[in-house]
């Protein structure tokens, strides 16, 4: 009976043993996301940004100037959200690859156009150059609920082939509008 405690007791110790390890990996890529730039390259690019969108000289005052902005913000980002259709209800973001010349980032993205689903996951490369950051899509995996509709099949693939994520948000939020305008006609006459 003692050796049936020892072996539950081991099972056990065995099993946190495993916990630890895994929640020590999820710790370390938490830590690798943020510490991809250093404290001063943070500052430096909130400055930066701070200067080329609101001046050098202008600065909050107070929490109500801020709570202004994110009014602002959230209205301008309602509007944009009105005026395509679309929708992201998700993102996630991990580095696969971090080299002297690059990063290589793993996106991840879901939402909606109108009422069609849409699932995107693409790989991005970035270049620091002296002056700039220059970004290439390296690979895109599009999943969209289509039907029946093979036309959307065929310009999933080529903006797959292409990389082209600017052609995939104008294209959908053109074809989600108008695959809305067909469906309530549909359900009018039926």
């Amino acid at each position: 009976m003692e050796n049936s405690i020892f072996e539950a007791y081991e099972d056990e110790i065995q099993s946190l043993e495993e916990e630890i390890k895994l929640l020590a990996e999820k710790y370390e890529d938490s830590q690798q996301e943020s510490t991809f730039f250093s404290d001063e390259e943070i500052l430096m690019s909130i400055k930066s940004f701070q200067r080329e969108f609101w001046g050098e000289s202008k600065g909050y005052e107070s929490p109500s100037d801020l709570k202004a902005l994110l009014e602002t913000l959230e209205t301008d980002l309602s509007f944009l959200m009105k005026f395509t259709g679309i929708r992201f209800t998700s993102h996630s973001k991990k580095t696969v690859e971090k080299t002297r010349n690059g990063t290589v980032r793993k996106h991840r993205l879901s939402g909606k156009c109108h009422s069609l689903s849409f699932q995107l996951e693409f790989q991005l490369l970035e270049m620091q150059n002296k002056d700039s950051v220059s970004t290439v899509i390296t690979d895109l995996s599009i999943v969209m609920e289509s039907g029946e509709d093979s036309d959307v099949s065929k310009f999933v693939s080529s903006t797959e082939e292409h990389r082209s994520l600017l052609t995939f948000f104008r294209s959908l939020s053109s074809y989600a509008e108008w695959y809305e305008h067909r469906r309530c006609t549909f359900l009018h006459f039926k």
